[in-house]
């Protein structure tokens, strides 16, 4: 137990582990997480790793980090952070710039050798004047500890220093008062398989631990306070796992069989993963041969009456557009998911950006609308790959769904919803009456929102095709006439901008008389909301809206934004939703704060950014 006269008191912490893409960092972040996760606390993580892939061993290019926030009202990652654990010398020098005024550092002090200091282009032999830190520094012998905690273990000395990262865990649930019991089960399911690997890392945990409560009078320990919860299960899940937990909530709902065709690209591969994972409940998932085929057997899959999606990252969005731009045509349902990250080209391929919005809108041969959504935050994710599923099918249209590295390799706690929480999935097949009377043709539609009904081969009555050639409007027939092309193109428009009396209208987060509106979208969520309420906390009276809808944009979007004389919008990239909404509505006097660093913004940074621009006369 914690000395009480030493434990303070916080509604939240930011804790960031660092070390080398070998060193375990996002695991023992992961199993951190995880475990505050399930004691009711708000989390939300941020992975943040190395572009290179297996850089130098101690190198400044291969440091890897996990950045976690928890407590309560927990929106982001956090700025900076409370306790910074840093494996290596290059890991403290990569991240020294993370650590709050007053925070502590701990570090593996056995690794901070000449060589290491070297690798990671320290000019001195004091590694913590040449940087400059007022931080509390703890100076811990981790890999040295290790080594005699496993003495006996029989295990190998590389197997043996590969257990450090859970001496470092074992520390900072001493630090911060998390239960060891929780940590052993999740240590337990993961190295089910390895016996001896697992008691070696329980051993090394345990010594972590102790060595904190030995060391008590050096430091002081933190408990964070955990708000009050909805009552359900809970865990920790990331925005892909979530967005494929999602589309199989979608495929139950919809009563159609999930395919995904998919071929592996970072930071999209774990959707596939998990979804593979997932033939107990009827999935189907294919690795294809790459992009295009990946997308072309989705759309067979949806020709066949499939839930059909596929899943990439901006690079094969673009090898996909052809493939899309089929399904707009032949109007079938298909969902599109692109985890977003930087580019072009390979560009930054483990950094998060919002890149690819108007690739999404527009990156198609010919008028070939699409709808387009976005998830707020990791658990959103599940919501808005329901979302993107309900809307294809109930819609006949291709939807894309633009998540980013962010959310997708980020965690947040996740209440399990309950099955009855989510509406069925209408798929709109052909009436019966209209087969009965052999009236049926493949562009028929309904009146009411231009939905072409959905014919499931082996459907008697309803043999048709299908295919990339204009469409007669009436018989769906191949038509070259100039009259009934644009007739489909229209038609093919106004079915898209119809959703927009299916999905729900933007809401606004309104301080009384605020003239100002900050608004972004997708997963600039947490930092845009928590810089808003922090301007107002300052006295300046901001709005906050967030959009998840964006092709069609919530019905009352032009409403909203007529009533802000500025309307600031945060993305990171150079402005491209900004630009779309100015397109859309002229009138707006809109301004921009962008940032494309391949990092997700700092709230320190929009509430300067806003600041200046309410300033400005």
């Amino acid at each position: 137990m914690l000395d009480e006269t030493k434990v303070k008191t916080l509604d939240k912490v930011v804790v960031r582990f660092s070390g080398d893409s070998g060193d375990g960092m996002q695991l023992v972040g992961n199993i951190f997480t995880n475990v505050s996760a399930g004691m009711g606390c708000e989390v939300s993580t941020f992975p943040d790793y190395p572009a290179e892939i297996r850089a130098p061993q101690g190198s400044l290019g291969g440091v890897s980090g996990f950045q976690v926030s928890v407590g309560t009202n927990v929106h982001t990652p956090g700025d900076k952070c409370d306790v910074l654990v840093a494996m290596n010398p290059a890991a403290l020098k990569q991240n020294v710039k993370h650590v709050k005024h007053g925070g502590v550092i701990i570090v593996d002090i056995d690794s901070f050798n000449e060589a290491d200091l070297r690798k990671a282009m320290f000019t001195t032999d004091d590694p913590f004047k040449e940087l400059g830190i007022t931080s509390q520094i703890l100076e811990v012998p981790v890999t040295s500890m290790t080594k005699e905690a496993l003495t006996d273990s029989g295990l190998d000395m590389k197997s043996i220093t590969k257990c450090r990262n859970f001496f470092a865990l074992g520390l900072i649930c001493w630090l911060f008062d998390r239960p060891m019991e929780s940590v052993t089960r999740f240590l337990s399911k993961k190295f089910a398989k390895k016996p001896a690997i697992l008691e070696a890392n329980k051993k090394v945990l345990d010594a972590g631990y102790n060595y904190g409560h030995n060391i008590h009078a050096t430091i002081s320990a933190y408990r964070i306070e955990s708000g009050e919860a909805r009552p359900g299960i809970y865990t920790d899940i990331n925005g892909n796992t979530a967005t494929a937990w999602g589309l199989i909530m979608a495929s139950e709902k919809s009563g159609r069989p999930l395919f995904l065709g998919s071929y592996p690209i970072t930071p999209a591969t774990d959707i596939l993963h998990e979804l593979a994972k997932r033939k107990d409940l009827g999935v189907k998932a294919v690795q294809m041969e790459d992009e295009i085929a990946g997308v072309c057997s989705a759309i067979g899959a949806a020709y066949a009456g499939n839930l059909a999606v596929t899943s990439t990252s901006g690079p094969g969005l673009a090898l996909k557009s052809e493939g899309i731009g089929l399904a707009v045509i032949a109007e079938l349902p298909l969902v599109v998911i692109d985890v977003q990250r930087g580019g072009p080209s390979t560009g930054l391929p483990t950094k998060t950006e919002q890149t690819d919005l108007m690739q999404a809108l527009y990156g198609r041969n010919g008028e070939s609308p699409v709808a387009v959504v976005a998830p707020a935050s990791p658990t959103d994710c599940f919501n808005m790959a329901f979302e993107a599923s309900r809307i294809a099918i109930e819609h006949m249209t291709p939807v894309i769904l633009l998540t980013d590295a962010f959310i997708g390799n980020g965690s947040s706690a996740w209440r399990i919803p309950d099955s009855d929480e989510f509406p069925e999935i209408k798929p709109p097949y052909v009436p019966a009456d209209k087969l009965a009377d052999r009236s049926w043709h493949p562009y028929d539609r309904r009146e009411d929102n231009l939905v072409r009904y959905w014919a499931i081969p082996g459907t008697e009555g309803a043999q048709h095709r299908l295919g990339g050639l204009e469409k007669d409007f009436r018989t769906g027939a191949i038509s070259t006439d100039p009259a009934n092309h644009e007739r489909m193109v229209l038609t093919r428009r106004e079915k898209i901008a119809r959703i927009a009396t299916d999905i729900p209208q933007l809401e606004v987060i309104d301080p009384d008389d605020a003239d100002v509106l900050l608004l972004g979208w997708g997963g600039t969520y947490g930092h845009l909301r928590t810089a808003a309420t922090e301007l107002c906390r300052q006295g300046r009276k901001v709005a906050f809206t967030h959009f998840r809808y964006i092709n069609p944009l919530p019905a009352n979007t032009a409403d909203i934004l007529s009533r802000y004389k500025k309307v600031i919008v945060a993305e990171l990239n150079t402005g491209m939703f900004a630009d779309y909404l100015q397109s859309r509505f002229p009138k707006a006097d809109i301004a921009r704060i962008n940032k494309i660093q391949g990092q997700p913004f700092l709230v320190e940074e929009v509430v300067d950014a806003v600041t200046e621009i309410m300033d400005k006369k």
